[in-house]
């Protein structure tokens, strides 16, 4: 399994087969009540989503949603991590390869390229589920926290992209790493994506080759992007 140690009265002595059969029963369960999550707070929304619509929209037991997640917040916050990361595995967004692929690229419009085409996979996944968070987050101080560290979060990785970039190619005049990491930060947000592909039904692939030419443009003095 994992390397842990077994905890006493716990699998010490079991099948390992027996444990491993439980583990992934228990992380079908979790996706299930997640994607039962995604589908009510995305068209119900998060307020008039209960534990009980969810457990009957996943085809569990109250109880076993309790069990999995504890609170309504908990199965919010998990399904924003699985829709941004696109998988359950427990890697970090800077040690994902997409990143590490753009990062290490030595031509800073391929690195803005990347960048861009990472975070429109992810909006492309997780784009309702965020405006779900900042729906509610005004009346709910639980969401608000959660929103609130989900920009810091994003900012901690654009600045990442921008440092990156620095040493790569020179930013446009007046333009200090604070200054450009705010800058992607608006341009490559939820709110952005979804302003324009789910409310003003830009095609995907338009919005990408907006962001990569607004960022070109704004943050450093390469010729514009073919």
């Amino acid at each position: 399994m994992s390397g842990r140690s077994p905890r006493p009265g716990g699998t010490a002595g079991k099948s390992p087969d027996r444990v491993d059969g439980r583990t992934e029963r228990s992380r079908a369960t979790r996706a299930r009540i997640i994607a039962a999550a995604t589908e009510l707070f995305t068209t119900a929304g998060y307020t008039a989503t209960s534990i009980n619509s969810i457990a009957a929209e996943a085809g569990v037991g109250e109880q076993t949603v309790y069990y999995a997640f504890g609170t309504k917040k908990a199965i919010l916050s998990s399904a924003i991590d699985l829709a941004v990361a696109g998988d359950d595995e427990p890697v970090p967004t800077l040690e994902r390869s997409w990143v590490r692929d753009a990062l290490a690229h030595p031509d800073p419009q391929e690195q803005i390229r990347r960048h861009v085409t990472g975070a429109g996979e992810i909006y492309l996944r997780a784009a309702p589920l965020l405006d779900v968070v900042r729906s509610a987050a005004m009346a709910d101080s639980d969401l608000g926290e959660l929103w609130a560290n989900n920009i810091r979060q994003r900012r901690i990785v654009q600045r990442v992209f921008i440092e990156a970039l620095a040493r790569k190619t020179p930013l446009r005049d007046g333009m200090t790493v604070d200054g450009a990491t705010d800058t992607v930060l608006a341009l490559l947000s939820p709110e952005t994506y979804n302003l324009l592909v789910n409310h003003q039904q830009w095609e995907h692939a338009r919005w990408q080759a907006w962001a990569v030419d607004a960022l070109t443009r704004l943050l450093t003095t390469l010729p514009d992007p073919a």
